[in-house]
């Protein structure tokens, strides 16, 4: 049995989650990968799938596996990659991933300037709202914007994430503008409803407090799980929302919306770059680290505000 072959397959498969998609990928019928399983569990003396007539299940012992596996076939790749060139030449394929809406706009345009600078790395950019299990699905880096829980990932902070409270210009003349944060109890808010996000409310300083930090929990007719929708809801004038500078500071430029409550704005969160170790960190991915954390850092980049 070829151990590397066998370990590359088991891998292929548990990505793409059955055997017929790992073999059309390199082009053998779905019987040869189906040996190559067969043979590597007989050889570790254990199952590490089930097989099922509609999908793949790992087994605790195929999910220990896997995590080994990726680090063991990542290291090699770049062990080669090391001895190619001096270790001068930064290749390879890298597998991000970033929030959906903040992909679109911030992470997506820049990676053709990316691939001009590094040729030789391909890219695949997978954005999702989903916390995405780095190890477990075999990705390089994940840009995650906010507060990071507690992990054994490693972070490398690219730039600070600015929160204000935004409306639009119609909006304010309908129903004024709110002087303190406790009176958005008496506004329209639009609230992100996502488990993941604002669950403590939206957090101001009180700058007669020695700048304490609270969270108000706003309230309104309109809520959405999808922070696009209340960005489109907050510029037809519907009401107030908590955004991310990233999103609206075009929008505060153009004057399409204002912002309110700027003396309370809370101290800035962080938008991170995460990797499962900093250990032996591939080329490309310190590559894109880098590279990232020098567009953010450009004179310009969020618009006339700082990020």
């Amino acid at each position: 049995m070829d151990k590397l072959k066998a370990m590359e397959t088991f891998v292929a498969v548990a990505q793409r989650g059955s055997l017929a998609a790992a073999a059309r990928a390199e082009g053998v019928v779905p019987a040869i990968i189906g040996r190559r399983l067969d043979a590597l569990e007989e050889h570790l003396g254990v199952k590490l799938l089930v097989r099922t007539t509609r999908r793949l299940i790992l087994t605790p012992e195929g999910s220990a596996f896997l995590e080994d596996c990726q680090r063991l076939l990542g290291e090699l790749a770049q062990a080669e990659a090391n001895i190619s060139a001096g270790g001068h030449t930064v290749r390879g394929h890298l597998r991000i991933t970033a929030p959906a809406g903040f992909g679109r706009q911030r992470v997506a345009p820049l990676v053709p300037l990316f691939r001009r600078q590094y040729p030789e790395v391909t890219v695949s950019l997978n954005l999702s709202d989903r916390v995405v299990d780095l190890v477990a699905e075999g990705y390089d880096c994940a840009v995650r914007v906010g507060d990071l829980p507690d992990s054994s990932l490693v972070s490398v902070r690219l730039a600070d994430n600015r929160r204000l409270v935004v409306a639009a210009p119609d909006y304010l003349r309908r129903r004024g503008t709110p002087a303190t944060p406790h009176e958005l109890l008496q506004h329209d808010c639009l609230i992100l409803s996502s488990e993941a996000s604002q669950t403590r409310g939206w957090a101001f300083t009180l700058p007669a407090e020695h700048g304490r930090v609270v969270h108000i929990r706003p309230r309104g007719p309109l809520d959405c799980s999808d922070g696009q929708v209340l960005y489109e809801w907050c510029l037809a004038g519907l009401g107030l929302a908590w955004r991310s500078t990233w999103e609206v500071q075009a929008d505060l430029d153009a004057g399409r919306l204002v912002s309110v409550l700027d003396d309370y704005a809370a101290p800035p969160n962080g938008i991170y770059a995460v990797f499962p170790s900093a250990r032996h960190l591939p080329r490309r991915v310190r590559a894109w680290v880098d590279f990232l954390k020098a567009q953010y850092g450009q004179a310009g980049f969020w618009g006339r505000g700082n990020p």
